[in-house]
């Protein structure tokens, strides 16, 4: 039944049901209208609608109206848990070329990086909600931090570099690997020697 199929594409996707996927699975828009309307779904973005009981997932929305965007800056160190701190506005980082003026007008901050280099360190991450979102991993969310150190607030940059060097996890070659190719070898060995 197409009721029954709605239901678990929705349960599959933690209650968001997408026009696209709707429409692989033999549904018509028109079907999908009727359910959305009966069972009190929300349209979130242009084809996503998220289920009455849900809080909207906005990093999510975001990365499945615009898939090449990476999340970095606070928002990556946000998501890794480099910070208690939430934050203040978005940030992601694009490949050259990319037009992202409807992103500015959203008031997200947004970087854009030559295809090489956009593509360094990009990892799957869940959003708080549990949601799959692309990010930044660590060792990229922490060379960018020492990038920018001078426009960033220095509590967030010191508590990120603490938390990151005390991390059990942290992949210090794969970091130093990074910084070589981003050309910030020798900022980055300062912070190692010191923290690490």
């Amino acid at each position: 039944m197409k009721k029954d199929i709605l239901m678990r594409l929705s349960e599959k996707n933690n209650g968001y049901l997408f026009t696209a996927e709707v429409l692989q699975n033999g549904i018509s828009k028109t079907y999908l209208a009727k359910f959305v309307k009966e069972n009190e779904y929300e349209r979130v973005a242009y084809g996503i609608y998220s289920a009455p009981d849900i809080w909207p997932d906005e990093l999510f929305i975001l990365q499945k109206t615009n898939p090449r965007i990476i999340f970095s800056g606070e928002t990556a160190l946000y998501i890794h848990g480099l910070t208690d701190r939430e934050y203040s506005k978005i940030e992601v980082t694009v490949p050259q070329g990319y037009n992202a003026v409807h992103l500015r007008k959203k008031n997200i901050c947004v970087r854009s990086m030559r295809d090489k280099l956009y593509e360094l360190g990009k990892s799957m991450a869940e959003s708080i909600y549990g949601n799959p979102i692309i990010v930044y991993d660590k060792e990229r969310t922490i060379c960018n931090m020492i990038v920018d150190r001078k426009k960033r607030d220095i509590q967030l940059f010191q508590t990120a570099m603490k938390e990151y060097m005390s991390d059990s996890e942290r992949k210090l070659p794969t970091l130093v690997r990074y910084a070589e190719e981003l050309g910030i070898r020798d900022e980055v060995m300062k912070y190692v020697e010191v923290l690490a």
